[in-house]
This record gives C-alpha cells, structure tokens and sequence, in this order.
C-alpha cells in the first residue's frame, strides 16, 4: 500500500471513496484536532497523541480510533479491526453516503478529545518476548555475523516489527522478497517503520 506525504494527495488517490473521505475530512478539521499523516495515511491528533484517522478501503471508508477500545459504545459502531493484534485501536466501518452521521460523529469525536487530554490510554504490552520467524533467522544466518549483530543490536521493539513484517506474509514468496527488502534496514541499525514516526 503506498503510503502518502499529504492528506490531499491521499485522497486525490483514493481508487473509490473520494466523496465520503472529504466529508470525513470536513467533519474532523472543524473539531480541535491537528491534521497530520501518518503510516501514510490521515490523522488527527491532539497534542501530538493520536486520536481518529480515516481511510477508504475497497468494500468500506470509515474512521479509526486510536484508543477506541475506551470510547462508550452505545450505538455499537466500532469493532476490532484484528482481534487479537490490537488492543486499543477500533474502527467505524461505513459503506455509504448514508452511513455518515455527522452528529453521531461529533459525538464520538469530542469524547475521543477528552481522553486524549486525560492522558487515558492502553498501552502496548512491553516486555513481550519477540518471536524471530523461521525464514528471517535463516536470513540473518546467512549473511552471518553482520547481520545477526545488527539485529540484536536493534531495540525489542524493532525487533518484533521486522519479526511481525515478517510472520504476517501468508506466501513463502511474500516471506522472500519482504526478508530482501529489510536485510539492509536491519543492517544500516534502522527500525522498518522509522520514517513514520512523526507527524
């Protein structure tokens, strides 16, 4: 998936959802929220936390909350988008025009403000063991001792997201070119997601 430098240039390439995207986009820069993006796609934050992002998918749009598992849920619009994987996060899936509720959204919206300025949040688990995917230990054996110093040298948390990158691919093929691809970020000492960390 491409990741995008700007909330226009995202939408603007949006296959589908152009129409519903800005409406959200128009919903979210008339609340008290900064507009950034991130993993390449938009985010609204507060303070430098993030709060809600949108995005457009092939059989949905809708919003995310960064900390939605805490949000009162008394229409039931938000579901786990991974179960399992995420904690915090919940998404408010919409299919069309009509399912934007703009009230409804506000509503969501402000009490997601709210906790963000209260410093409520689930944090991710620390200290949970990485689990080093067969096909990335292999790699990193290869190449020996450069390879296998570069990774151990890499925090726990860098660690588990090329590990992830790699156990998430359902392909060996997939495993393949993923492994070529971070071989050098490990080596060069970088985390595979480093570039968009900030806003």
């Amino acid at each position: 998936m491409k990741r995008y430098k700007t909330v226009d240039e995202y939408i603007s390439n949006a296959e589908q959802w152009q129409p519903e995207l800005v409406r959200l986009r128009e919903i979210l820069t008339s609340m008290p929220l900064d507009e950034c993006t991130k993993w390449g796609a938009p985010c609204y934050t507060v303070d430098g936390k993030n709060v809600v992002g949108i995005g457009g998918f092939k059989s949905y749009f809708g919003l995310w909350f960064f900390q939605g598992a805490l949000l009162p849920d008394d229409s039931n619009v938000l579901m786990n988008a991974q179960d399992g994987k995420t904690k915090a996060m919940r998404q408010w899936r919409m299919a069309s025009t009509k399912d934007i509720k703009v009230r409804l959204i506000r509503s969501y919206v402000k009490t997601a403000i709210e906790l963000a300025n209260s410093g409520k949040e689930i944090k991710p688990a620390r200290g949970k063991p990485v689990v080093i995917p067969t096909a990335l230990e292999a790699a990193l054996a290869k190449k020996r001792t450069a390879a296998t110093a570069a990774f151990a040298k890499l925090t726990p948390g860098r660690q588990r997201e090329y590990a992830d990158y790699i156990s998430d691919a359902k392909r060996d093929n997939t495993k393949q070119k993923r492994i070529e691809k971070i071989l050098p970020m490990i080596l060069d000492g970088g985390g595979l997601n480093d570039k968009y960390r900030n806003c």
